[in-house]
């Protein structure tokens, strides 16, 4: 089975999160869509008529979305089988959230590695 297929998106807390995304928009050319985020399009490497998503998103300082993680940053990893990989990182003793949420975007739950950094697991729905 796979674990990880890619990744889904990357997150990180800003002081002005609107102000910084103007700087990453003019200086790298991450350009905000609506939503406040950006989209990065890319074509999935075994079907490339298939395209994939990453997105790249900024919280303010003060969210709570992390918790219990004290960083100042998240990644989303793709999975493809979302409850058979929280089988086999419980069964080796990872520790996951009970929270769960399935939505139009796919099923997301989230672990914490050692450090204590909050990892968010994402499925796709079927058509992504």
């Amino acid at each position: 089975m796979k674990r990880v297929t890619g990744i889904g998106g990357i997150f990180f807390k800003a002081n002005d999160p609107s102000k910084l995304h103007e700087w990453y928009e003019k200086h790298l050319g991450l350009k905000r869509e609506p939503g406040n985020y950006t989209m990065l399009r890319w074509r999935e490497a075994d079907d490339p008529e298939k395209i994939g998503k990453t997105v790249w998103t900024l919280f303010k300082k003060d969210s709570k979305y992390f918790d219990p993680s004290q960083s100042s940053f998240m990644i989303n990893y793709r999975v493809e089988n979302l409850d058979a990989l929280l089988d086999l990182l419980r069964e080796e003793g990872v520790e996951i959230d009970p929270k769960r949420e399935n939505t139009e975007y796919g099923r997301f739950a989230w672990i914490m590695d050692p450090e204590g950094n909050r990892i968010e697991l994402w499925e796709p729905p079927t058509a992504a």
